[in-house]
This record gives structure tokens, sequence and C-alpha cells, in this order.
């Protein structure tokens, strides 16, 4: 196997994309919703932009997992009183249940992936991760990201 930066962690993605795509149908979810919730069950109601912002996806993307979210009964959403052109997005209890799945499924695979793995080198996976994703998002000198 190629051993370079990019195909481990594409191979890796790719790998556990695969793992957990059949338990997405079981709790009703489709590709790209379970961050959505587990956003809102660590931030509270919160409006569309914020979510693209957060996912650094773009506005429609998250609009068409929205809507089917809501056609799910996962989320609400109401007009912002502060702002009539936005809408205020919140779990419902289906929503949370689904979270609540949807986590420990993750733990489940999480156990799986760094099986032989000591705490310490956890952490320290987990810290390189963050690193490399703070190398990419941060502006260099001639303005690109």
């Amino acid at each position: 196997m190629e051993r370079t930066f990019h195909m481990l962690l594409y191979r890796a993605f790719h790998a556990q994309r695969n793992y957990l795509r059949p338990y997405l149908g079981e709790i009703g979810l489709g590709t790209g919703q379970p961050k959505l919730l587990s956003y809102l069950v660590a931030n509270g109601p919160c409006q569309q932009r914020e979510l693209a912002e957060y996912f650094e996806i773009d506005r429609a993307a998250v609009s068409r997992m929205l809507d089917s979210l809501e056609k799910g009964g996962f989320i609400t959403h109401e007009a912002d009183v502060n702002n009539r052109r936005a809408d205020i997005v919140e779990l419902t209890e289906k929503g949370r249940r689904a979270n609540e799945a949807w986590e420990t499924y993750c733990h489940t695979i999480e156990l799986k992936m760094l099986k032989g793995f000591t705490q310490k080198e956890q952490e320290q996976f987990a810290d390189y991760l963050f690193r490399a994703y703070q190398n990419l998002r941060a502006k260099n000198d001639k303005g690109e990201g």
C-alpha cells in the first residue's frame, strides 16, 4: 500500500465511511446528516449559516440535509425573531435519540480503529490530525489557504 499521507488519509476515511454507511440507514439518516445533529446537540439551536460555516460546506448542501432531516422528524425550524430572513434549526427528541445511537456506533468503530494504540498514542494521533487540519486552514503570507 502506498504510504503517502494523502493516500493514507483517503484510505482511512474511505474505510471508516464504508464501515459506518450501513448504519446510517438503520437510524434513518443520510450522508452528512449525523454531523449536523452532533453540532446541534453540542451547541443548541442555531441558524443554517452557522452550520455551513462550521462544517465548511455551502449553504445549499446544508439546506438539502436540513430539509431531509425535517421530513424525517429529526429537526424543526422556526423563523429567527432577530432576523426575519433566517430560520433557527433545533433538534427534536427523535433527533436526540438518533444522535445518541450514532455516537454509540461511532464509539464502537473508534475502538476498532484504535485497537492496539495506547492512550498516549490515541491522544497524539488526535493532536496530529487537529494540527494538520489547522495547518490546512491557516492563511499563509501570500493569502493562500
